[in-house]
């Protein structure tokens, strides 16, 4: 029941309310960068390549909320989160090329606000692929 109120959500790091940011390597090139985030997601962008983003709704204030980004192709990536047209988290991610490079953020419960909130993501290549998650922990 929980799931169907939260509906789709869009990932988005802030620095308001973080409890935690995570970058290291993650799978080959050939390989999916990120794996569907199971039942506690609310947003997952399989693969983009270049510049991109989400905007969706549905995001439950009382659990907290992680946005993943993971990317690869030599470059980086600026990924920023807003919830209700506040900024909430913004980080950089390095996207080596023929490996994947992985950046988290873990915020509070309440930072991301219920509604609507976007997730963009300003590659340095347009060459640089990308994918992300968004998930609420129980």
């Amino acid at each position: 029941m929980r799931r169907a109120r939260k509906a789709l959500a869009v990932t988005a790091l802030a620095a308001l309310g973080l409890t935690g940011v995570v970058a290291g390597p993650a799978a080959a090139s050939a390989d999916v960068l990120l794996p569907h985030p199971g039942p506690e997601g609310l947003v997952w962008v399989e693969e983009r390549v270049g510049d991109g983003g989400v905007v969706t709704g549905g995001a439950w204030e009382e659990l907290p909320t992680v946005l993943t980004v993971a990317c690869e192709g030599g470059g980086s990536v600026r990924v920023t989160m807003e919830s209700q047209q506040v900024e909430v988290s913004a980080f950089s991610v390095d996207c080596p090329a023929g490996a994947a490079g992985v950046g988290s953020v873990t915020m509070e419960a309440g930072v991301v606000r219920p509604g609507s909130f976007s997730v963009a993501v300003d590659a340095s290549s347009e060459s640089i692929r990308w994918a992300l998650t968004v998930t609420q922990p129980e």
